[in-house]
């Protein structure tokens, strides 16, 4: 029934939205695995990033090459007529035009419709076009054959090269169409007749200078794949992780609803399990008292003792299981009220003096005088206090002891241990005790028969009030369990009255 509950519920609930997120996840993946497949330019999703970097880069260094452009038109007019300064300015702002016309386009499509290869050749056309432009303005000067003239005319390539560089590292193609046309016309102008020639040296400079820009824009161009695959792998691990997150959240909730379900079928079934139940000790007791006259076989009465005994041990285990399955729940209603921690300490004490008595365990107690009372259920903490003791008692050999002690903690709640002197339990069988129906090596060795609830039951009990539930122990030592209340449960006494003072003096004192 707890199954079929659940698997309903996670199919109503959660399957849509579950598939939703799965469909989510596995896109994101898959988007992360893409970004990662090599392909003839470096990454079919890099592509389109590297490309999206150059645009962005060709649309910000419009203005600033634009201003160059006029910066060099000015300054050449000393040399040369307006009408061809004109001409060739116009031709440079020409082709920076169309690189920041296809740019803004580029920009403007979706991600979807950006075909790489078409808009790589696009920009390297580009950037040829400008280098072209920039090139003639070799042509341009090669009628002044000034040294001032030849040292502005290198000046100005290398300012080209460098903001080409710059502008186009993105896409090395680009650096080389616009570089290459450059070199081409540095040397023309140059026109070098020997090695020993003044502008040999001076042509040999320029030319390094733009393969030093070349390789430059091939470093720039590295590290910013190597940056994209670093992020596209983070990128990647985090799409994993949310996946294995959902994943996980899914299978909590599974397991919540199961739980639920499994509490409601307890909570539901109490009444018809304990209803035979009492009826099986109510006949079985009348029979094992003869209260209609002796049996006739005397194996009749040790049968109904058996009967009895096992419906008591049949009805403490349902209590256990239904009340661990409300504490677990959250359905464990506390009845609080003033509880007197030594008091409830006491009577459970001498309930288990007998037992201890049989078994040869002496119990002995250290309680802290005039502790006041905690705001508890009393029914709560005296089952923490019995379920404590008789494991105590019960693992405890003969002639050991088992003390008992209630004081004030530190930060002023109270707490409650029971330690006793019994074999101890191994550390890696602490979480198996924890937990619901977990039994130590020890518990089953020991004669008595135990259902494995009480440690769960107290750690739940002691939290749903707010507490904490500490349990230490070692092999041959022993075993101590702590149980500590918060100071918020610790009802503060008033101060007493003077019975001799004046009621003046009361009022004077209670102001």
């Amino acid at each position: 029934m707890s199954e079929v509950t659940a698997e309903m519920i996670a199919r109503g609930r959660f399957a849509e939205a579950g598939a939703r997120e799965r469909r989510r996840m596995a896109g994101r993946m898959r988007e992360a695995r893409e970004r990662l497949t090599s392909s003839g330019a470096g990454n079919v999703r890099f592509d389109v990033e590297l490309l999206r970097l150059y645009a962005r880069s060709r649309r910000a260094a419009i203005l600033p090459q634009g201003l160059l452009s006029i910066a060099v038109g000015v300054m050449t007019a000393r040399w040369l007529p307006l009408t061809l300064v004109g001409a060739w300015l116009a031709l440079v702002l020409s082709t920076l035009t169309l690189g920041w016309v296809l740019a803004l386009r580029f920009l403007g499509l979706d991600k979807t419709a950006q075909n790489p290869r078409q808009w790589r050749s696009r920009f390297v056309l580009a950037a040829a076009a400008d280098g072209f432009a920039w090139a003639t303005f070799a042509l341009l000067m090669s009628g002044v054959d000034t040294p001032w003239a030849i040292a502005y005319v290198m000046v100005v390539f290398m300012l080209a090269g460098a903001i080409h560089t710059v502008v186009a590292a993105f896409v090395p193609e680009a650096v080389y169409a616009a570089l290459a046309p450059n070199a081409l016309a540095i040397v023309l102008y140059m026109r070098p007749t020997v090695l020993n020639s003044p502008n040999a040296a001076l042509t040999l400079l320029s030319c390094a200078t733009l393969l030093y820009f070349a390789a430059l824009a091939r470093r720039i161009y590295a590290g910013q794949v190597g940056t994209l695959g670093i992020q596209a792998e983070k990128d990647s691990l985090i799409a994993e992780l949310e996946q294995a997150k959902a994943n996980s959240d899914e299978a909590r909730r599974r397991a919540e609803e199961a739980s639920l379900a499994k509490s409601r079928f307890l909570a539901t079934m109490s009444h018809e399990l304990r209803t035979p139940l009492n009826a099986i000790l109510g006949f079985s007791e009348v029979m094992k008292s003869e209260l209609f006259g002796p049996h006739s076989v005397e194996a009749y009465r040790d049968y109904s003792n058996d009967i009895h005994a096992s419906g008591q041990h049949l009805l403490m285990l349902i209590n256990e299981i239904l009340d661990l399955s409300r504490v677990e729940a959250g359905r464990y209603e506390l009845k609080e009220e003033a509880v007197l921690l030594s008091g409830v300490i006491e009577d459970c004490r001498h309930l288990l003096t007998l037992r201890a008595k049989k078994r040869g365990v002496l119990l002995t107690e250290i309680i802290e005088p005039d502790m006041p009372r905690l705001w508890a259920d009393e029914r709560a903490v005296r089952q923490i206090a019995l379920n404590l003791l008789t494991n105590a008692i019960k693992f405890t050999p003969q002639g050991g002891q088992v003390t008992i002690k209630a004081g004030w903690t530190m930060a002023g709640g109270q707490y409650f241990s029971v330690r006793d002197t019994g074999p101890g339990i191994p550390e890696e069988e602490i979480p198996v005790i924890m937990s619901s129906f977990g039994r130590g090596s020890m518990a089953q060795k020991n004669a008595d028969e135990g259902t494995g609830l009480g440690l769960p039951i107290v750690k739940g009990l002691v939290e749903l009030h707010g507490g904490t539930f500490t349990l230490r122990s070692k092999l041959r030592e022993g075993t101590e369990v702590i149980v500590v209340f918060p100071p918020e449960r610790v009802m503060a006494a008033l101060p007493q009255l003077d019975p001799v003072a004046p009621p003046a003096a009361r009022r004077r004192g209670a102001a």
